[in-house]
């Protein structure tokens, strides 16, 4: 049951944004990252690959692992298991690859067939997933793709879009883990067969 301080904010959004050009899928994704980040600009900026939704919705009912880039992106994330390789990373002495981009390459390798990556703070665990794209091993069921910042962000989800890899994705540097988590937990609830707000 939804409670009622919810069903009224998905009320208010639902009058104040056209959701006209999205399929029920992407509406779903598209309601909660509104709801969770009360932007209206982020949510018109999203953009999915075909069939990406309905992949990551198989991969939920499936059961299949699902990789955050950070711990606050598993945070967000109540309703499926989750997880994260940063702890397992130490820093290099040059700073670079960053701790982020080989936490995420260790995670491929792990998970390399039907797993789902939600990327929601470091612009470079992304950058080490679209580089993987062109590996034959490296086949993921969605990539979650929204990074935050100033430095790579944009150019990132710009070479994720230009990918072959089934995404979930917006322009420009906006992002952040409360839209990822968001983003993932939409795609929860539409395998539960719970996208009552997607309505």
């Amino acid at each position: 049951m939804i409670h009622p301080i919810e069903e009224r904010s998905y009320e208010i959004l639902s009058s104040q944004f056209d959701f006209s050009g999205y399929d029920r899928l992407e509406e779903a994704v598209v309601k909660r990252v509104i709801h969770a980040t009360a932007d209206f600009e982020l949510a018109e900026s999203l953009s999915f690959a075909s069939n990406a939704l309905s992949a990551g919705v198989k991969a939920i009912q499936l059961q299949h692992p699902v990789v955050c880039d950070v711990e606050m992106v598993r945070a967000g994330i109540t309703a499926y298991p989750t997880s994260c390789f940063l702890s397992k990373v130490s820093p290099s002495e040059s700073g670079l690859p960053t701790r982020s981009y080989s936490a995420m390459i260790m995670a491929a390798e792990s998970f390399p067939k039907d797993a789902i990556f939600v990327v929601g703070c470091a612009p470079t665990a992304l950058e080490a997933i679209v580089e993987l794209s062109s590996k034959v091993w490296f086949e993921p069921a969605l990539v979650i793709g929204l990074p935050v910042g100033f430095v790579g962000a944009s150019e990132i989800k710009e070479r994720l879009r230009s990918s072959p890899l089934p995404f979930i994705t917006n322009r420009g540097n906006k992002g952040g883990s409360p839209a990822a988590s968001a983003a993932f937990n939409a795609i929860v609830h539409l395998a539960k067969g719970s996208d009552d707000n997607a309505q």
